[in-house]
């Protein structure tokens, strides 16, 4: 009963022991209250109420009691730190007991086995047990000596054998009542789930088990471990340390297994050095190193080595006592048989390459990229890492360029297997030594195309594909309603009353992280389709006029990649670093501008963006020739104000988070019908004024008192605007004005040929449709659900409403609406994005750069979804200067122009004060329509 319903059964216990009970039974309720401890709480009581269980069985004279409780006190010895003792309990256990019994003990000591990492005497004694305890008919302890099988099957790699018991073992389980055997076999399958590579379903598995244990009452920090290996696999690293870390200090809260501490430092460690925190890494792991070493953990010891290595080295420390020391671990790994052998190697030949060492690099090299060719993915990447390493050192460009492109096709694969957009774009950075490595080599041997081709290999990859869409999920939906109320009613008492409600605001997280973490569970499609970027086809689609301003960074510097008039140069400009200050100076100046009053800093900021266009153009800003210029920065820079750079600052100019980006958005064709959506958030200081001007001037002027075509109708006891259910032009509530036959019409003006720069557009040429009102939709007509239906598959959507930008989780992202925010996974859900859609609020345009060179925010959201350009801000703007600038952008869109050549021109109408000209700078053009 004990892990059927732990705290009943020491309640049970406890009220055995108060009616003084023979010395037989208190053996066995001490024992209970024992286990309890031991897993549940204070590992020191724990062993107090185990020593005297066996006291108990000794004075009652029966030498199988003693035995089965000499085996759980052995396993809580083992716990605590005392390994020497905890094996010597076993050795009499097994002694004492015999048949059903002594399988029991051998099964309880193979576990303790699997503790220590001595997986060899796992198995023989898990070998022992299971016939025994089958032919005993046994149903509860052979399930779990096949589930600990398994486990030591994972362990060592081989998860086919784990795959068969673990599905005898849950068949078995299926027949009982233990819900914490039944919860521990969910975790089981999430665990094995992850060795196998199939992320998605490791994090909904343990997710699940997590619930269960919740039910029980039960710690979960074995659990906690093995999300913490699959959250860092997933590239959640950051993550991964704070869990770790938390569930160290809830354990040192209750005196927990001393075992269990060493395994959390351990964990902290890897997530610490994958989360750029060396140092961090370095205590955690100097830490787990003498704990594992006093618990005779040679396993867990070594691995805890590896990781203190690999820390030093993060921290700037190398010598030939570190290569020595990281052969020694790599040979210990590889006598255990452990999966991670091989980092071992490549960090020994890592070094070693570094110190100048060349055959020692050769030799531990060699035996890295032994792994390449079979295993998990991420260990197939380790073996193509340590091969592309080998192929440098060796001097063979070629070489290099193979094994990352055989390593970047591995990774390839296995991100199409994440169906969540952040997933697949925190998973890159897996693959970025790869992609230095191929840089590098193309920029000594290939020369510019080449360096491009490169570039594009491993830049915004999360925008090659759409993501999964979220399932039709009742509890995701339910969770995605309730949390826009409650952070509705969060946002309302922060403005009413000027401070926080602490109770929404937890609501408010818990829900963010159960949406986030259904969205996680998402499994990826199909693998892409393979292709390939192609420079020459960019060449064609650029012309003569055009111009692409690819930046790449080597070894810290900017390097630009020219293209167009059917060539591509490279042009060496100034270190990222100082870019990157720069460029926030800029958004800085760009925040005080936005108020009256600020007028002396105009010049500074113009003076910045000078110094930006040498820091990252360099000599190619006089080679920019006279025509549009598209900017393709790395995931860094993406808040730098383009249109502040003096050689940009009068183009028509846009930005892509990579060339085949833009390609694919000059390809996309619009939808039919022309339909247009206007949205108005509450809140604004300018009321959102461009979108009751925008309505009149499309046709479709509201005016208190009447339902007019394309406006929400007013409301039926107010009379106030836009407060009611919304009407088409025709007096239907459903937006779609009737043909004459009576049928929904959707057309309109269509955009006509392709415009002068090079994409579909309007202007000379184009038919002369009718061009239908636009659909209005604010108050309380402006609700998510309604906003959502109106924007899938509109031709342009102009929204006006403060946006907010989460760089602690971008996905959350938001938009500002009647019902509370429109959040980046509201948008993942519609079928086709608007082609062309304009976010007149401030940080639309800001991301969160994760993984290789990845971008999350709303506007990378938009683009793989079927939108083809973007208008957005990156910064805080002045909203009654957004107003004229909004109005002069629809106007030359009216006139055929593209969204870059219209923002181009609606700057250049802006008065000259300094609030309007941050304005203008500070917007920018996405994509290519």
């Amino acid at each position: 009963m004990v892990f059927a319903a732990p705290n009943e059964a020491l309640a049970r216990a406890e009220e055995l022991l108060a009616a003084d009970p023979s010395p037989l039974h208190a053996s066995v309720a001490h024992q209970v209250i024992g286990i309890w401890q031991r897993d549940f709480g204070d590992t020191r009581l724990a062993l107090a109420h185990l020593r005297r269980a066996r006291d108990l069985a000794s004075r009652a004279d029966s030498p199988e009691r003693e035995a089965d409780v000499l085996a759980t006190l052995g396993v809580a010895l083992v716990h605590s730190g005392r390994t020497r003792e905890g094996l010597a309990a076993f050795e009499r256990g097994v002694a004492r007991g015999t048949g059903h019994t002594r399988a029991r003990v051998l099964f309880r000591r193979a576990y303790v086995w699997w503790v220590l990492g001595r997986h060899g005497e796992a198995l023989e004694d898990v070998r022992r047990a299971i016939p025994v305890l089958r032919q005993a008919d046994d149903v509860i302890w052979t399930a779990r000596a096949l589930t600990l099988r398994a486990t030591v099957h994972l362990a060592l790699g081989s998860v086919e054998r784990a795959d068969a018991d673990f599905t005898a073992a849950e068949r078995l389980w299926d027949t009982t009542g233990q819900e914490h055997d039944k919860a521990d076999a969910v975790e089981s399958r999430g665990l094995a789930a992850f060795r196998s590579g199939d992320v998605p379903a490791a994090l909904r598995l343990l997710d699940e088990a997590e619930e269960r244990y919740a039910k029980l009452g039960t710690p979960t920090f074995m659990l906690t471990i093995r999300r913490c290996e699959v959250l860092m696999a997933a590239g959640l690293a950051t993550e991964a340390l704070a869990e770790a870390d938390a569930a160290t200090a809830a354990l040192d809260g209750i005196g927990g297994q001393s075992t269990r501490r060493a395994e959390l430092l351990l964990v902290a460690a890897r997530a610490a050095r994958l989360a750029g925190e060396p140092r961090t890494s370095l205590a955690r792991a100097a830490l787990a190193v003498r704990l594992f070493a006093g618990q005779r953990r040679t396993w867990y010891e070594t691995h805890a080595r590896l990781v203190l290595l690999e820390a030093r080295v993060a921290t700037g420390r190398a010598s030939g006592r570190l290569v020595a020391d990281a052969a020694a671990v790599a040979e210990r790994l590889a006598a255990f048989g452990a999966p991670a052998a091989p980092e071992a190697s490549l960090l020994a030949g890592r070094i070693a390459l570094g110190l100048g060492w060349t055959a020692d690099a050769e030799r531990h090299l060699a035996v890295a990229a032994r792994s390449r060719h079979g295993g998990p993915p991420l260990a197939r990447m380790t073996g193509w890492a340590a091969q592309a390493l080998r192929a440098r050192a060796a001097g063979s460009a070629r070489g290099v360029l193979e094994a990352c492109r055989r390593g970047l096709d591995v990774l390839d694969d296995h991100r199409m297997t994440l169906g969540a957009s952040e997933l697949r774009a925190r998973a890159t950075a897996q693959g970025a030594e790869l992609a230095a490595l191929a840089q590098e080599a193309s920029l000594v041997s290939g020369g510019p195309r080449r360096l491009l081709v490169w570039s594009e290999r491993w830049r915004a990859t999360v925008l090659t594909a759409p993501p999964t869409r979220p399932p039709a999920d009742p509890a995701l939906l339910s969770g995605m309603t309730a949390f826009r109320e409650i952070a509705a009613r969060a946002e309302e008492a922060r403005t009413d009353g000027g401070r926080p409600v602490p109770a929404l605001e937890r609501e408010q997280r818990r829900l963010e992280r159960e949406i986030r973490s259904r969205t996680l569970h998402m499994r990826g499609g199909a693998p892409g389709d393979g292709n390939r970027f192609d420079v020459g086809r960019l060449l064609r689609r650029l012309g003569d006029d055009v111009r692409l301003v690819e930046l790449a960074v080597l070894d810290g510097r900017v390097h630009v990649l020219l293209c167009g008039q059917g060539r591509v140069r490279r042009f060496e400009a100034g270190l990222l670093a100082e870019a990157e200050r720069e460029a926030e100076h800029v958004q800085a100046g760009l925040r005080r501008l936005a108020h009256p009053g600020a007028e002396a800093r105009l010049p500074l900021v113009e003076a910045a963006g000078a110094r930006l266009q040498e820091l990252l153009l360099g000599p190619a800003a006089a080679h920019l020739g006279s025509g549009p210029v598209v900017v393709v920065p790395p995931g860094r820079l993406h808040r730098v104000p383009w249109a502040l750079l003096p050689a940009l600052r009068e183009r028509v100019l846009s930005v892509s988070p990579s060339a085949s980006s833009w390609l694919r958005a000059s390809d996309t064709a619009p939808p039919p019908g022309g339909r247009q959506v206007l949205v108005r958030g509450p809140g604004l200081a300018s009321g959102g004024a461009e979108v009751t001007e925008l309505a009149e001037r499309y046709g479709a002027p509201g005016a208190p008192g009447r339902a007019t075509p394309g406006v929400a109708a007013p409301d039926a006891t107010t009379g106030a605007p836009g407060t009611g259910t919304y009407r088409g032009p025709d007096g239907r509530t459903d937006g779609t004005p009737d043909r004459a036959d009576g049928t929904p019409d959707r057309t309109g003006r269509g955009l006509g040929p392709a415009n002068g720069y090079g994409v579909p557009g309007g202007g000379a040429g184009a038919p002369d449709l009718p061009v239908p009102r636009p659909t209005v939709l604010e108050g309380d007509a402006a609700r998510v659900p309604r906003v959502l239906r109106e924007l899938d598959g509109a031709a342009l959507a102009h929204i006006a409403a403060h946006g907010t930008f989460r760089a602690d989780s971008p996905l959350f992202s938001s938009l500002r609406m009647a019902d509370g925010p429109l959040i980046v996974h509201d948008l993942e859900r519609l079928d086709r994005s608007p082609y062309r859609i304009i976010l007149s609020c401030c940080d639309t345009a800001r991301f969160a750069s994760v993984g290789a060179d990845e971008l999350l925010g709303l506007v990378t959201a938009l683009l793989p979804l079927g939108t083809a350009g973007v208008v957005a801000c990156s910064a805080p703007v002045n909203d009654a200067a957004v107003v004229p600038l909004m109005l002069t952008l629809h106007k030359g869109l009216d006139a055929g122009l593209s969204l870059a050549e219209a923002l181009r021109d609606a700057r250049a109408a802006l008065p000259g004060d300094a609030v309007h000209q941050a304005t203008g700078w500070a917007f920018s053009a996405f994509g290519a329509a």
